[in-house]
């Protein structure tokens, strides 16, 4: 559905809601002007209307009804088509939750589609509206508006991650006995390179923004989307740590499950090695051979169970000392 049209004169909103056609049509009289056109999850129906009153290319209006789509900018014609994803973090659930906005972009008009649980583009819009120096420059200080939010939002994502990987790490490094955290390092793990997905393909986008390279980017805006690709910079450098801090932790905690398990298996044996001592006396004198060595004699069987027990001691007492037990 359209959530908001609007269209903008000077960088200033011009009061009123307006028909995406109309609007658009406005803009033929004035270049100073533009429409920002924002949808949610798109009908087909709807969606088409919007195509054909603005031009839109067939195949980025595909990937745009499709969604699913990895982070990209794309140039048809005099369009730019860009696909970004917005991310947050579920932190009860450990989860990276992963939406998708495709934007269309002209000299003429700016329409932003949304999927999923995105980033609310209508604070980003109103923020935006405030700063009608920036916005008189038209789609692309919208554009700038909206890739400064995303990137933002991604540092709430990277605090949240990084918390989780210091309570693994915490657990891990504990000594304590507790449920092995294998399980949650790979479920991290699998997040934190859906989040590498959203963020990695995006950087020579960006690049190529900050740059100049692209034509309706105009030289006054270089600075700004400069500043978005060295967040972005950081960010990616950030995500690259976690999967290194996390394959850090699963082979410490794969070391250290051997490393008890070899503990467990000592003892074992040594317990094994001390109980094999009266199995064994008791085993000889249980034979009944009828002559036998203090078989009959008053003081042999407090004699046997001393020596098994002094057996088992000095026993004991070296394993202790070899760290055994």
């Amino acid at each position: 559905m359209i959530v908001d049209c609007a269209l903008y004169r000077h960088g200033q909103r011009v009061p009123g809601s307006m028909d995406p056609a109309a609007a658009c049509a406005e803009t033929f009289d004035d270049a100073d002007s533009f429409v920002w056109v924002g949808i949610a999850d798109p009908v087909g129906e709807e969606f088409a209307k919007i195509a054909d009153a603005f031009s839109l290319p067939a195949l980025a209006v595909e990937d745009a009804m499709e969604a699913h789509q990895r982070p990209k900018f794309e140039v048809y014609g005099e369009t730019l088509f860009v696909v970004i994803k917005p991310v947050r973090y579920v932190d009860s659930d450990e989860v990276v939750s992963v939406g998708e906005v495709q934007i269309f972009i002209h000299k003429r008009f700016l329409v932003t589609v949304r999927h999923g649980e995105a980033t609310a583009l209508a604070d980003v819009r109103h923020e935006a509206e405030t700063n009608p120096e920036l916005l008189k420059h038209g789609p692309p200080a919208a554009l700038h508006a909206i890739l400064d939010r995303v990137v933002d939002d991604y540092d709430l994502v990277t605090e949240g991650v990084e918390q989780d990987i210091q309570q693994v790490e915490a657990q891990v490094f504990s000594g304590e006995r507790h449920d092995n955290p294998a399980a949650r390092i790979f479920a991290l793990e699998r997040e934190v390179l859906e989040f590498q997905r959203a963020v990695a393909p995006l950087l020579p986008a960006v690049d190529r923004l900050a740059r100049g390279r692209l034509a309706e980017v105009v030289p006054e805006l270089s600075p700004y989307f400069r500043d978005v690709h060295d967040h972005l910079l950081r960010t990616a450098n950030r995500i690259d740590g976690f999967r290194a801090l996390l394959s850090s932790a699963l082979q410490a905690n794969l070391t250290q499950i051997t490393v008890r398990q070899n503990e467990d298996m000592r003892r074992i044996s040594a317990w094994v090695a001390i109980a094999a001592i009266p199995t064994m006396l008791a085993g000889i004198y249980g034979m009944n051979f009828e002559h036998m060595p203090e078989l009959r004699w008053q003081y042999g069987y407090p004699l046997a169970l001393g020596v098994m027990a002094t057996a088992c001691g000095l026993l004991y007492r070296r394993l202790r000392r070899a760290g055994w037990l």
